[in-house]
């Protein structure tokens, strides 16, 4: 698809422009547009193999673009680093959860509020402000986390003894102690059940609004998507085949044919 132009720019948060990801002679994510607005709920979907993680991966600079433009709040980061991505507010959970198994829940959630503190190694040994003041903020802040993700009642235990679905919370928990704006969330309702997959959306919901944040999600459970996103894109072999409302993307040929085949 080629470059989309925004008719109410304002609103855009993220633009990806013919953005094209090659490994080698396989191309990945090939010339692919899109642009998400502030406060969305932008869903992210497509077959196995669609490129749809990879497209994460290059939003959030764990690898790099082979061409085309990643514009967010109007300025280019096609060039950042992951750290820079994560401190301008662009946070994300991983497919594979990615949390520090030896430290305590409480442990993993202060770690990403680090990225706001203003105290270094040396204030920090010596007490010297404002590392004291800073401590217990950031400790304060991270239990108010836990509390919203329902695991304030097991702080002091280690993240590799959490159940799965325990462990994407916490990992959320985590994402959001970096105050992002927008929040990428790779598969959040793999291995729950339909009454888990319902809560998951409305606490999306809730943490959208409650935070202001603007959020995209990869999940292939496709009701889950229809019902809670406000837009949603579809990529097919790294391209993408259609973008739209709910109502739009569902009845569209070319998404019928990824998903069920031509027949």
């Amino acid at each position: 698809m080629s470059e989309i132009i925004s008719q109410d720019k304002s609103k855009v948060i993220l633009a990806a422009n013919s953005i094209t990801r090659r490994f080698g002679g396989l191309v990945a994510v090939n010339n692919v547009s899109f642009q998400v607005n502030q406060h969305e709920i932008f869903g992210l979907i497509g077959p196995n193999g669609a490129g749809k993680t990879t497209l994460f991966n290059l939003i959030t600079a764990l690898i790099p673009l082979s061409e085309g433009r990643l514009i967010y709040q109007g300025k280019e980061i096609s060039q950042l680093r992951p750290h820079q991505i994560a401190a301008l507010g662009i946070a994300r959970t991983f497919q594979n959860i990615r949390l520090f198994g030896e430290l305590s829940v409480l442990e993993n959630v202060i770690i990403a509020r680090h990225l706001h503190t203003k105290s270094n190694m040396i204030t920090g040994v010596l007490g010297l402000p404002p590392a004291p003041r800073e401590e217990y903020n950031t400790k304060q802040k991270a239990l108010e986390l836990l509390e919203l993700v329902g695991l304030s009642d097991r702080t002091a235990e280690k993240a590799k003894n959490f159940a799965y679905g325990d462990q994407r919370r916490l990992e959320i928990a985590r994402a959001l102690a970096l105050e992002p704006q927008i929040l990428l969330l790779d598969e959040p309702a793999a291995g729950m059940n339909p009454s888990e997959k319902h809560q998951l959306s409305e606490f999306i919901r809730n943490i959208r609004d409650r935070f202001n944040l603007t959020i995209i999600l990869i999940e292939h459970h496709v009701p889950l998507v229809m019902g809670l996103c406000d837009r949603i894109a579809v990529l097919d072999f790294g391209q993408l085949i259609a973008l739209g409302e709910p109502s739009v993307v569902r009845n569209n040929p070319a998404v019928i044919a990824a998903y069920l085949g031509n027949e």
